[in-house]
């Protein structure tokens, strides 16, 4: 399915939104962070110079030293060039959305700060965009407009989620296995997803030892608080499935708010063990002060 001219205008419009939007938190809060966070891929020889007071001795350059007669150090700079790789569930579950924004809409705007983040740095950014398959895939590029490409995806993908009539599900296994197949150095790897997919420990485990990943939790307040509004048919987003609920019910209270509990500690338990930072984004709060502080909390640990 594809979206009218007019939604085509809307989604424009949020282009240039978001652009200025994101620009703004990486100018003031996110570039350092990010740099300092992600590294390069090592260290490259630039030139020497004179020994100063402080510098490491392990880095004196012997045979200039002699021929000088005086002290001179090697001076090295970060191989700084990194692909930032964006794999962005856009299954039906992520057309959810209960106060005004889709949790697609939201991942548009996450997606564009990392990217613009990632290109202030000089890196290169690469989408992937999946449900139960690859549904697009950008190749990784520098630039602006590139970035600006990348965002304009994301949001007709949620335009299109909006007006789906068919389910899809989420397979993050087709995410990761393109993944291996198309990425052979080291990269940083954002997966943005709510996670209901199944059996996907393996692929991201060898993922993880390739790349540094980093995945991203995704949630609508609704997914973790039903209010009490009497009977209602809940609908499964991926699957269409429909069951008549009494939300007055304490007892399906309870068993909703322990079901949930489990599922976020168990994701967290999940992530821990294969060392994959994780970030909770409610739609309901800024995501901008979520991401600030994964951000500086990981720079602070590392």
């Amino acid at each position: 399915m594809d979206i009218t001219s007019e939604e085509l205008q809307d989604v424009l419009k949020e282009v240039r939104q978001i652009q200025i939007r994101s620009g703004k938190v990486v100018s003031d809060v996110l570039a350092g962070e990010y740099h300092s966070v992600f590294k390069g891929r090592g260290m490259e020889f630039e030139d020497v110079r004179e020994y100063l007071p402080g510098d490491d001795v392990r880095n004196i350059d012997w045979n200039v030293t002699a021929r000088m007669t005086h002290p001179y150090v090697k001076n090295f700079k970060e191989e700084r060039e990194l692909t930032v790789m964006l794999l962005v569930d856009i299954s039906a579950s992520s057309g959810f959305g209960t106060i005004g924004y889709s949790k697609a809409n939201i991942i548009a705007k996450i997606c564009a700060t990392l990217a613009f983040s990632a290109i202030k740095n000089n890196d290169k950014v690469e989408l992937i965009l999946f449900s139960d398959r690859i549904e697009k895939y950008i190749p990784a590029e520098k630039g602006s407009n590139h970035v600006l490409r990348i965002i304009r995806e994301l949001l007709v993908s949620a335009k299109i989620l909006e007006n789906a009539q068919k389910k899809s599900a989420t397979d993050i296994n087709v995410a990761l296995e393109h993944l291996s197949r198309s990425k052979k150095k080291r990269g940083v790897c954002f997966i943005v997803s709510d996670f209901i997919s199944e059996d996907f420990e393996k692929d991201l485990r060898i993922a993880a030892k390739r790349h540094d990943i980093t995945a991203i939790a995704v949630a609508d307040p609704r997914e973790m608080d039903i209010p009490d509004v009497g009977l209602i048919e809940l609908e499964d987003a991926e699957t269409g499935d429909i069951v008549l609920v009494d939300t007055s019910s304490n007892e399906f209270q309870n068993r909703f708010s322990e079901s949930v509990d489990k599922e976020k500690e168990e994701r967290r338990m999940f992530f821990k063990a294969l060392g994959i930072d994780l970030l909770e984004v409610n739609t309901s709060e800024p995501f901008e002060r979520s991401l600030v502080a994964f951000f500086k909390a990981r720079h602070k640990r590392r």
